[in-house]
């Protein structure tokens, strides 16, 4: 449902960028709260991310105030902030529908509308792209302006310092706006965070404010300023000093809730030359205690009452996989003292929460630096260590040369755990994990799991945990099947895939992860034979002779690109032995997936039972 625009009688007003510029500024602060309201009421019935843009009102309002959008270039890091920015730039009755399928993009999308630049979703990719628009800007000579915003947790990547570094020796004219809210989605980490933090702490931070705003309103200049004492020297120049030798002109930290001040602080830098860098200081969940007191629960929210203090608890029933992981993480370490886990800033979502408590000695989070991540676990495996990297899958995209050059290539016993592989759902086509299988299958010495169920799961984390060389485990979002779960580690033979149903000699269904449950019922209605091949490297490649030899066709099914997925395995194979078999290969198509719900993509894709069914159907009937 869409929200009444009258009980919003100034926001009612700013529909589009151009009509919120036409507005007086003594209005603003009272559109901020509107806008706060708007967001939270929306989110609350439509579910989403809902934290990170309650903190961001004051500078979406201020940075389209200033800039004259779309033709000042607007570019938001990942974008889960990017919601008041939707709202503003007339998506504003559309709001309801974000995250749903045909409905608007969970995040700043370009095929959307022309105020979204860049189409993002993992983090730390907006100071480069920013840059490379600027060097177009300076060639275009019509003086577009281009604003990159970039959370303290996107900040910490090595992406955004290869950027500043390059933007600091070609010296365009840029804007980078750090949002420091000291929270990403896990909490941050690292010297640099620290160093921000600092910032707030203690008396100074007030002088530093008030020092910051005389600077802006163009009195004495920043280094001037900063010689005066040695307490603007200690708070002004310490968080800026690591940006001024990148090449950029520092100003802040200054109030990000301030939106006069804000509107004032941009109009003076829209003027400047060459790289300016502006820290904001905010707080996540700004406006709504709930989600002040609790930035990470309410970063993504399920539809909540905005009235509750709390979000409705989950019902209880199957565990997720990443629960699963997290239990068996714990009970590992609790017998294995070299293992080490690493996340790259993932611990709620990987479900490594208890084990962070429980084991802080052997948990680490490198903040969103997955190539470090990587590399990393060759240190400790080089060192006598067991590391396990717990990574999505897409993230993993991001440490790909690190796999192959710093873990395949010296044959390390690295464990990767890959959550959310296969289709997501809700975010969309930045997030599917859709490609893993196909990029790791190429990679020589890799062994590559892809469980059914619950317990096997389980029992493949330990096996790649024993296993000598890098192994990977891979497994979806969400709930399992309701398998019952053997505590019992026992390790599975290296490259064996087990028959679950015998059927009558026409097709047999090789299932690669958590299809077989679909797979079953679909072969019920075929009297198809079922096997769960749970290995894609190595293949059983005397299962998948035998199933070749007593069957007329084969058909694969995995939650991965068709293309060099699990199933292209399985033809290569077949036809280096010239076995000339009709294989039909069941998979993820060959286009980037939009959201939906789990269930409605499968559906749509014909990767649930009634959708296997048919395409073998239609198949036989060739």
């Amino acid at each position: 449902m869409t929200l009444d625009i009258s009980k919003y009688p100034t926001l009612a007003l700013a529909n589009t960028p151009d009509e919120l510029r036409s507005l007086p500024k003594e209005t603003l602060p009272t559109l901020c709260d509107e806008l706060r309201t708007y967001l939270l009421n929306s989110v609350s019935q439509s579910s989403g991310h809902l934290a990170s843009g309650l903190g961001t009102v004051e500078l979406t309002v201020a940075l389209h105030y200033v800039y004259q959008t779309p033709f000042d270039q607007l570019l938001w890091d990942v974008g889960h902030q990017a919601y008041p920015h939707k709202i503003l730039t007339g998506r504003r009755e559309q709001m309801s529908t974000i995250r749903q399928k045909e409905g608007l993009h969970p995040f700043p999308w370009r095929g959307e509308s022309e105020y979204d630049v860049l189409s993002v979703g993992h983090s730390s990719t907006s100071i480069s792209a920013a840059l490379g628009i600027a060097i177009g800007a300076q060639k275009e000579a019509k003086n577009r302006k281009v604003v990159s915003v970039i959370g303290d947790g996107a900040i910490t990547a090595g992406m955004a310092f290869e950027a500043m570094n390059h933007a600091g020796d070609i010296h365009p004219d840029m804007l980078v706006v750090l949002n420091d809210n000291e929270m990403s989605i896990s909490e941050n980490v690292g010297a640099l965070n620290n160093h921000l933090a600092q910032v707030l702490s203690g008396s100074l931070y007030t002088s530093i404010r008030e020092g910051g705003k005389k600077v802006l309103s163009g009195v004495p200049p920043i280094k001037e300023l900063v010689r005066r004492t040695e307490e603007h020297l200690k708070g002004m120049v310490v968080p800026g000093t690591m940006f001024e030798e990148l090449g950029f002109n520092y100003i802040g930290p200054v109030d990000g809730h301030d939106v006069l001040e804000l509107v004032k602080t941009l109009k003076n830098m829209r003027h400047l030359k060459g790289p300016q860098f502006l820290h904001i200081m905010t707080k996540k969940g700004k406006g709504y205690e709930p989600a002040e007191k609790d930035p990470i629960g309410y970063h993504g929210v399920p539809k909540f009452d905005p009235a509750e203090s709390s979000l409705p608890k989950s019902k209880g029933g199957k565990p997720s996989f990443s629960k699963v992981f997290g239990d068996f993480l714990c009970d590992m370490a609790a017998n294995d003292p070299k293992l080490m886990a690493i996340t790259p800033a993932m611990r709620e979502g990987s479900g490594m929460v208890r084990f962070s408590k429980q084991f802080p000695e052997q948990y680490f989070d490198v903040a969103i630096a997955e190539q470090h991540a990587v590399t990393l676990a060759t240190g400790l495996a080089i060192s006598g260590n067991k590391p396990i990297v717990a990574i999505y899958s897409t993230f993993l995209q991001r440490g790909y040369d690190q796999l192959i050059h710093d873990v395949a290539i010296m044959d390390l016993p690295v464990l990767f755990a890959i959550d959310r592989a296969g289709l997501v759902g809700a975010d969309g086509q930045t997030h599917q994990g859709a490609f893993d299988l196909s990029f790791m299958r190429c990679i020589p010495n890799m062994t590559i799991m892809a469980p059914s169920d619950e317990n096997e799961c389980r029992q493949m984390l330990y096996t790649g945990h024993q296993h000598t060389g890098p192994a990977a485990v891979r497994y979806p979002r969400g709930n399992g099947i309701g398998a019952e779960i053997q505590s019992k580690f026992t390790a599975l033979e290296i490259g064996k895939g087990r028959t679950v149903r015998h059927g009558n000699g026409k097709v047999a269904i090789l299932s690669f992860g958590t299809f077989l449950d679909n797979a079953m019922q679909a072969a019920e209605h075929l009297d198809a034979t079922v096997a769960d091949m749970r290995f894609v490297k190595p293949l059983d490649e005397a299962l998948i002779l035998e199933l070749a030899d007593k069957h007329e066709v084969l058909v694969t099914i995995e939650e991965n690109v068709i293309a060099g997925g699990a199933g292209s395995g399985v033809v290569e194979f077949l036809m280096s032995q010239k076995q000339l078999k009709p294989v039909l290969n069941l998979g993820l198509p060959d286009r980037f997936v939009a959201q939906g719900t789990q269930q409605e993509m499968h559906e749509e894709l014909g990767l649930d039972a009634q959708g296997i069914q048919r395409s073998i159907e239609t198949y036989l009937a060739k």
